[in-house]
């Protein structure tokens, strides 16, 4: 591990990182470049030789794609709670104004007595303390990273924008939107492999988009095994996805109820008083339709969209749905893409206007 603070640490995917410690020794021939210290994969650890090390830092950003993070090193010290929190501080006097946000994150290889968590709160407190800055744990202006590696700790404070979220100001949620969707699908019948194996991927499809349920719809007398064969992969589909779901979301996951429905009688019953929304290439591009979509979601707490399988929706229907929609002018869609298809159709085009004015009962969630 090379000595002293005149450090940058490098984060690679796990496997690149000799790959990048290569091509920063391309860069700056004179630099010390130890990939995987102490047998830790994914990081690179790099002494400048050549360059300063903020000259380097963006060189490498610039030059080294398998670099997925590039940290200029501020201050090193020993993975001691309150030395952390000491040097810390030091550091964010200089780069942290009171009328700042910071948050600080914690990434631990070895074996401590404390948790990232603990260091989080320790370092954050001392942090607060000496700049007067408040803490902002979604969209700090400031980061203090610290990295620990076994006996030492790396710690560098940089711009929020250095975080990569998944959700931020300006998105918006939109498993919310989907949990509002009765996404009806009429089956997929015929060859009894062909009937399973479109039954796990259409099961999947409607589990991660997490909608509100599944309605299995035939539109008439249909062969039994057929229909059960389909089912049984549906239910096989949602279960694979909603385990992943489960183990990997740092929320609640619903999993997709799964009913069976004449198509006719559905739609007698959600009619004038729900709204329903047929997927059909006869209809409007879902780019023209956008604010009627909002508006219909808008209104009511269950909206029916209805996808066909190997034949379309019954022609009949089109008179009883608030609106019938193209998602894809000109492509005719197989029945294990539709749902999917339709969904992110449908969560695009009306996604800023969600960001804007939310859906009545977002509040309650």
């Amino acid at each position: 591990m090379p000595g002293g603070c005149n450090v940058i640490l490098v984060k690679t995917e796990l496997g690149a990182e000799r790959l990048a410690a290569s091509r920063i020794r391309d860069i700056d021939p004179r630099a010390r470049v130890e990939a995987a210290p102490r047998g830790l994969r994914g990081m690179v650890v790099v002494e400048p030789g050549g360059y300063s090390k903020e000259e380097l830092a963006r060189l490498i950003e610039e030059r080294v794609p398998e670099a997925g993070r590039v940290i200029p090193v501020d201050a090193c010290t020993e993975a001691v709670l309150e030395k952390m929190a000491a040097v810390a501080a030091e550091v964010a006097k200089a780069k942290i104004s009171p009328g700042e946000t910071f948050a600080v994150r914690t990434t631990r290889r070895g074996r401590h007595p404390y948790t990232s968590i603990d260091v989080n709160v320790v370092v954050g407190d001392a942090v607060r303390k000496a700049t007067g800055a408040s803490v902002n744990l979604t969209s700090p202006d400031k980061v203090v990273l610290v990295e620990i590696v076994q006996d030492d700790a790396y710690i560098s404070v940089m711009p929020g924008s250095i975080i990569y979220r998944k959700m931020r100001p300006g998105k918006y949620p939109l498993y919310r939107l989907y949990r509002r969707v009765s996404l009806v699908q009429m089956p997929y019948l015929g060859p009894l492999d062909a009937c399973r194996n479109m039954g796990v991927r259409i099961g999947r499809e409607v589990q991660n988009f997490e909608v509100a349920e599944l309605v299995i719809a035939p539109d008439g007398p249909v062969d039994a095994l057929q229909l059960k064969t389909f089912i049984e992969g549906v239910l096989e589909g949602i279960e694979s996805r909603y385990e992943i779901q489960r183990r990997s979301y740092g929320r609640k996951v619903h999993r997709v109820p799964v009913l069976v429905q004449d198509i006719y009688q559905l739609v007698r019953e959600r009619a004038g008083r729900e709204p329903i929304i047929v997927l059909e290439p006869e209809g409007e591009p879902v780019t023209r339709v956008a604010q009627r979509l909002y508006e219909l979601f808008s209104r009511s707490r269950r909206v029916s969209i209805l996808v066909g399988s190997r034949r379309g929706i019954p022609l009949g229907i089109y008179r009883f749905a608030d609106m019938v929609v193209d998602i894809a002018p000109g492509i005719t869609l197989s029945t294990d893409y539709a749902a999917a298809a339709a969904l992110i159709a449908i969560g695009t085009v009306v996604h800023d206007m969600l960001v804007e004015r939310g859906l009545p009962g977002d509040e309650e969630e």
